[in-house]
């Protein structure tokens, strides 16, 4: 059921394009079909003729608002309030500006872009052609973290003195996305895998301090799993193909793709938009071109696999993210500890408890477990309580605790930016580094 609280009765739904037909912008896209009278697609922009027709046909698009070209889309009358940029990282800020230039307020699904300067720019653009720009930080719309962020506004437990976070990667989704997958080589994808995958964390670190800004930030990390050094004995290039090992292997293509049907919407081409593939086509795809097939002791992955970021803020609080990739258990966790007491759960749980201390006789500390009702998401049910925000904002309804509005979320990019910095460069990076040169 949809939560818009704006007066839709005299309202005509918020018109869409999409711009990029991947994975991400179609289920953000999804939120036209449940709820049509808040939002409707209206046009897409996607150089995949197959990609292209196969949305135009599950939005039921006229052909005159189909286009290959972003250029020929940008030229054309407005036809349109908003679109879902859900383009590739490396291309968000470059695809995005020609839009605000033409009109477009946007949903732009992060990371912002691959820079700090590219980030800034786009903030400055936005602001000078006064559009909206909100980015998919899903995090901050799941129930988990909103509650806990609403627990720290009213004061439960005083001012922060430190958060830990942490993302656990599981073996499938990191053997998928950042090895063998179109994030696992910087150069291709234009990120870090930690911008790619914890952007998200850093943004919810920002978000709970509020208005305390980051000032310096610390970070180590590097490519120490999937390296052809480490392939075990037996191993091959591909798993299908020359793989001795792969019946008792975790990172089985077979297992992974086929047999589990983990990460399908990613593996199989535009499987997302209906695309049916029987276990034999996958599977000579496997053998043969798909990168999906390869060994991921044998792949061009360059990323890292496990990075930790400290970050201190200017009230003296701190923040710390352990991200790690090929864990056995997927999660994300949060530990916040304030003056008066301390909020820590775990995401995929649907829960967290609030402590603080009691010192009377027989007592430690007292203990409150809070139930959010949304397990098992990887975004925490988040994703199209974002959509519905955007919706909201463009209707002209005051903006949420949780809007990811472009000002409001470039401190967490701009740590991320830092961190790798740090990384590469061994030393302590200090914020007010990042500047816009433009």
């Amino acid at each position: 059921m949809s939560h818009l609280d704006v007066k839709q009765n005299d309202m005509q739904p918020i018109k869409v394009v999409i711009v990029g037909a991947g994975h991400r912008s179609l289920i953000y896209a999804s939120y036209a079909k449940r709820h049509p009278e808040h939002m409707k697609i209206v046009g897409v922009v996607e150089p995949d003729i197959e990609r292209r027709n196969l949305t135009k046909e599950r939005f039921d698009i006229p052909m005159e608002n189909c286009f290959a070209d972003l250029e020929e889309f940008a030229g054309k009358p407005k036809m349109a309030d908003a679109v879902i940029n859900g383009t590739l990282d490396h291309i968000h800020v470059a695809t995005s500006i020609p839009l605000l230039r033409a009109g477009y307020d946007i949903l732009l699904e992060k990371p912002i872009g691959v820079s700090p300067d590219e980030v800034l720019r786009l903030y400055v653009e936005a602001q000078r052609y006064g559009r909206k720009v909100m980015i998919c930080h899903v995090l901050r719309y799941a129930p988990f973290y909103e509650s806990i962020r609403r627990q720290i506004a009213d004061g439960v437990i005083g001012d922060i003195v430190s958060l830990t976070s942490s993302e656990k990667v599981s073996y499938d989704h990191m053997a998928m996305a950042y090895v063998r997958g179109k994030w696992g080589n910087k150069a291709k994808s234009g990120s870090s895998m930690l911008m790619a995958k914890s952007c998200h964390d850093l943004d919810i670190m920002t978000w709970m301090n509020g208005d305390v800004n980051p000032v310096k930030v610390s970070s180590f990390g590097s490519l120490l799993q999937f390296r052809a050094e480490n392939a075990p004995a037996g191993a091959g290039t591909r798993c299908l193909v020359d793989c001795s090992i792969e019946e008792s292997c975790p990172y089985s293509a077979r297992k992974n793709y086929i047999e589990q049907r983990l990460w399908n919407a990613y593996v199989t081409y535009n499987k997302h938009l209906g695309v049916a593939v029987s276990d034999e086509e996958l599977a000579e795809s496997l053998r043969t071109d798909s990168p999906y097939g390869r060994c991921v002791w044998h792949c061009d992955n360059d990323v890292v696999d496990h990075q930790t970021v400290i970050v201190e803020f200017s009230d003296g609080s701190t923040a710390t993210h352990v991200m790690t990739g090929g864990v056995s258990k997927r999660g994300r966790s949060i530990h916040i500890i304030g003056t008066k007491g301390e909020i820590q759960g775990e995401m995929e749980e649907g829960a967290y408890v609030i402590r603080h201390p009691d010192a009377r006789k027989g007592h430690r500390y007292s203990e409150h477990r809070v139930e959010i009702g949304v397990s098992n998401d990887m975004h925490g049910g988040g994703d199209l309580r974002l959509v519905e925000d955007f919706i909201k904002v463009l209707s002209g309804a005051e903006t949420s605790i949780s809007s990811t509005s472009l000002e409001k979320s470039l401190d967490g990019h701009l740590i991320g930016f830092a961190a790798d910095q740090s990384r590469i460069e061994n030393r302590v990076i200090e914020l007010k580094e990042c500047k816009y040169t433009g």
